[in-house]
């Protein structure tokens, strides 16, 4: 099958801007807590915003895909994102902010939805793999680069400097709130999008029966499957971590060692996201040597470690040891979510619906992480974070696949038998 080369730099593009819009909230914190006056209560509920929009919108997204095709409903995604975007930027207060992360959240959602079959169709089935694991680094890539934008923007931004980019934006952002600029580049990365991809012929993309979100019976059928809800607790236990470590560290950091939150406090995100794309490259040679239920352990038990240094050493073990914690959270989510669908023999499409709507774990932990710091302090708060990682360790000990991830050693073993 020939590659339909603009289709892939569409979807790889929309990974980029997925994963940029999504993960830049955590090195936000900090300035949104100090210019709008907030707790760390009222904190929390900004990552909620975001994050429940996918509880929301992650099975009914799908259906939308089908009813009504990719096109339509990509563009339509982009728009809200633009919308929540340009909201926040004309009207910086934490009410706007609150509806403008939904909104992203909504469209975000959305895309995720969408881009996976797309990219099947579009790359062919036989370089899927090739091309998702691009995709992956691709989405590290704009995790790692976010934070550093962010970072250049408010060292730059009302400085005097000649740059057409930021003496355009010294118009638009108020002097005490640079951080804004960043949505004002939402905003214009979103509408772009808009408009690429309104200029696009779409493929017609054919939904495998493991890719359709099926309402009704099917749906009843899976809930009464205890390893359906069991695994929905795990994804929701994962994105609860990784969301909890990444929205609120730079805050810690600044809370117990004085850091900078736009310098070193971006940095330590940044490195969180790129130790974690470059875990996911490992995990995938991994799994190719070892049982994917015994890397799940070995990764839990480094993270744990790592988030433990973090929380009770010094600034520069804190420094080391958050950054790592995105290194150990790398394979997490590809190890539940394959032992999740190699779990139930059928009705795959709609069981990633269900496991998808669990990212809404990224909502509830870090308003609860908020909530509890008001009352205990941030650092006993964010050991809230090794009760969603213990639930994690436990599934490598009771999953039990139907099948088991290919290595090496099975098939040297079915060789010689």
């Amino acid at each position: 099958m020939k590659i339909n080369t603009v289709m892939v730099i569409l979807v790889m593009v929309t990974f980029f801007v997925i994963s940029f819009l999504t993960n830049i909230l955590g090195p936000l914190i900090p300035d949104i807590i100090d210019n709008f006056k907030l707790s760390l209560g009222l904190a929390g509920f900004l990552p909620f915003s975001f994050f429940v929009a996918y509880g929301v919108m992650s099975i009914p997204a799908g259906i939308l895909v089908e009813k009504y095709t990719e096109k339509p409903v990509l563009i339509a995604a982009f728009i809200l994102g633009f919308g929540g975007a340009l909201l926040f930027a004309l009207f910086p207060n934490f009410i706007i902010a609150l509806i403008s992360l939904f909104l992203i959240g909504i469209g975000m959602a959305m895309l995720q939805v969408i881009i996976n079959p797309l990219l099947r169709v579009s790359g062919g089935e036989s370089n899927y793999a090739f091309f998702s694991a691009m995709a992956q680094g691709i989405f590290g890539l704009a995790s790692f680069l976010s934070p550093q934008l962010y970072s250049y923007l408010v060292h730059n931004v009302h400085t005097g400097s000649t740059s057409v980019l930021i003496s355009t934006l010294d118009k638009l952002v108020p002097e005490n709130l640079k951080w804004v600029s960043l949505y004002w580049v939402f905003t214009l990365i979103t509408l772009a999008m808009i408009v690429f991809i309104w200029t696009l012929k779409f493929p017609k993309v054919e939904l495998k029966e493991d890719e359709k979100i099926v309402v009704g019976s099917t749906f009843r059928e899976l809930l009464g499957n205890k390893y359906v809800i069991l695994f929905f607790i795990g994804l929701f236990a994962y994105v609860g971590t990784e969301q909890g470590i990444a929205n609120w560290t730079s805050k810690f950091l600044q809370t117990y060692h004085g850091v900078d939150p736009s310098t070193q406090g971006a940095d330590v995100i940044s490195w969180f996201w790129g130790l974690m794309t470059v875990g996911c490259f490992l995990g995938l040679f991994l799994l190719k040597i070892l049982d994917s239920k015994i890397i799940l352990l070995v990764f839990t038990a480094g993270g744990i470690l790592a988030l433990l240094a973090g929380l009770i050493g010094s600034k520069e073990i804190a420094l080391i040891a958050f950054p790592l914690t995105g290194f150990f959270a790398s394979v997490m989510y590809p190890v539940i979510f394959s032992l999740a669908l190699n779990s139930v023999p059928k009705h795959h499409g709609t069981f990633a619906g269900i496991l998808c709507t669990g990212i809404a774990g990224g909502a509830l932990v870090p308003l609860l992480i908020g909530g509890l710091a008001e009352l205990i302090g941030l650092r006993l708060a964010m050991f809230f974070i090794f009760v969603t990682l213990a639930y994690i360790f436990s599934i490598g000990i009771w999953a039990n696949p139907i099948v088991a991830n290919a290595t090496i050693t099975k098939k040297l073993k079915d060789i010689f038998r």
